[in-house]
């Protein structure tokens, strides 16, 4: 078998899109369109030659990114003006050996399948290969013209089609294969004689019918796998349309999702037994369920790990976390990244940490603020609690021991550090380390009292 090339177009404008970014890097399931198609074709274990043309700068500069998550292309070809999907392909073409074989594919194609890809590599040997798709209603594309025998004789768009043509239902997706000698010899014969003046690709399907090559079609088994993103409706059409596949591989595999329609997953969920995602869940970046987990609606989590039977209540925002077994969390939390609890931790109703180490069984259950602070077991941050970490220019560390008690509203004023089984009392402001089995008050001498005191009052208009 020859060796396969993946050329994949992404150079266009993206006009009905009207926007700034470059068509492919619009997301689907929080990554660029061009991300999905780029780990399909991966799957063929093959180089990979990218088009780029509007917006080339915007691409590379993604693709250069720690982040983009997707393997560099082993060449990129620049098409200075957009003549048409032939001219496109020319343009990479150079690049491509003669004896190999050429799978063409799509940057605004973002559901597009690696068995397919490969279905339609092996369909190529010695042959041009289309996907083809039958769908009821295609009006608007390109219908697949066969003879008598079944045999494609060549591809009609729907504005050129006759009544006859259009009510055939087998439908041109634009995706094909083609041994690359061919190919180059197809497409320097390519005319722009229509009314975009523009090379269309298609037209290699009659230049290759005319040389005697076989046209083998390979059926898109589901017709959204093929569908391209031209505008913002499609767009969300196309992120739907993931979102269910990615519901429905994770309810298969024992997930419990309240809603599949109300769900996103924008990253990467490992999830063990019986895990429990209620409505509104957005999952970003890699998160780890272990068994038993329950997240509550209208949570994001974030490049978070939660251990075996913890409990994250509605409206949470998890990020950068990694807890242990048996965690309470929410509602109405927030995790910043570098956090760790370990098992039993609870945190409630707007408490906010960041950079935080809580101990075994440590609770801080309403209005905290814990930042940049190591707490040991066993401690109770009550409400209005706030690790002052910031001094305006710096950041500095809070030590709370094991069994420490933080009275109500008390503030700790970095960097500082509380002794094990200390107790602060509530309302006071702590500068200096409290030994272990202390008690440290810190509150103004007197009380004042006024007498006959009058509230102010609005000034009348």
């Amino acid at each position: 078998m020859t060796a396969v090339h993946a050329l994949i177009l992404a150079a266009g404008r993206g006009t009905r899109m009207h926007s700034d970014l470059p068509k492919v890097l619009h997301t689907v399931g929080g990554q660029p369109m061009l991300a999905h198609v780029l780990r399909a074709a991966a799957a063929l274990d093959a180089p990979t030659h990218l088009v780029l043309g509007h917006g080339a700068d915007a691409v590379q500069a993604w693709l250069a990114r720690p982040d983009a998550g997707v393997a560099t292309p082993q060449a990129i070809a620049m098409q200075a003006e957009q003549l048409g999907t032939a001219h496109a392909v020319q343009q990479a073409l150079p690049g491509v050996p003669d004896d190999a074989r050429v799978v063409i594919l799509y940057g605004d194609v973002p559901l597009i399948g690696a068995d397919l890809l490969q279905a339609l590599a092996q369909a190529a040997d010695g042959a041009l290969a289309l996907v083809t798709a039958t769908l009821a209603d295609p009006s608007g594309y390109g219908r697949i013209l066969r003879n008598a025998a079944g045999q494609v004789t060549g591809i009609v768009e729907h504005k050129d089609a006759n009544d006859a043509q259009r009510a055939i239902t087998e439908i041109n997706t634009g995706l094909l294969a083609a041994p690359a000698g061919a190919l180059k010899r197809w497409i320097a014969q390519v005319r722009n004689d229509n009314a975009n003046r523009e090379y269309y690709l298609t037209d290699v399907v009659a230049l290759a019918v005319a040389d005697g090559m076989l046209v083998r079609t390979v059926s898109a088994p589901q017709p959204d796998e093929v569908e391209g993103v031209n505008d913002r409706v499609q767009l969300a059409r196309a992120e739907r349309l993931y979102q269910q596949r990615q519901a429905t591989r994770l309810m298969r595999a024992g997930v419990q999702l309240a809603d599949p329609a109300r769900f996103d997953l924008r990253g990467e969920l490992i999830a063990g037994r019986d895990v429990f995602i209620d409505v509104g869940v957005i999952i970003e970046g890699r998160v780890e369920l272990a068994d038993g987990v329950r997240v509550g609606a209208y949570t994001l989590l974030k490049d978070v790990r939660l251990g075996r039977g913890s409990v994250v209540q509605a409206h949470c925002v998890l990020e950068g976390l990694a807890a242990g077994a048996d965690c309470r969390i929410g509602p109405f939390a927030r995790v910043r990244p570098d956090s760790t609890f370990a098992d039993e931790v609870h945190i409630g109703n707007f408490v906010e940490v960041k950079k935080g180490a809580l101990g075994h069984g440590t609770k801080a259950g309403h209005l905290a603020y814990i930042g940049d602070a190591t707490v040991g077991a066993d401690v109770n941050i009550s409400a209005g609690v706030i690790t002052c970490n910031y001094d305006g220019a710096n950041k500095h560390q809070t030590v709370i021991g094991d069994g420490a008690f933080i009275g109500t509203d008390a503030q700790l004023v970095a960097p500082v550090t509380i002794g094990e089984r200390a107790f602060i009392a509530a309302g006071s402001t702590i500068t200096r380390e409290v030994p272990a089995d202390a008690l440290a008050v810190c509150r103004a001498r007197d009380q004042k009292t006024i007498a006959n005191w009058k509230r102010p009052s609005k000034k009348k208009s």
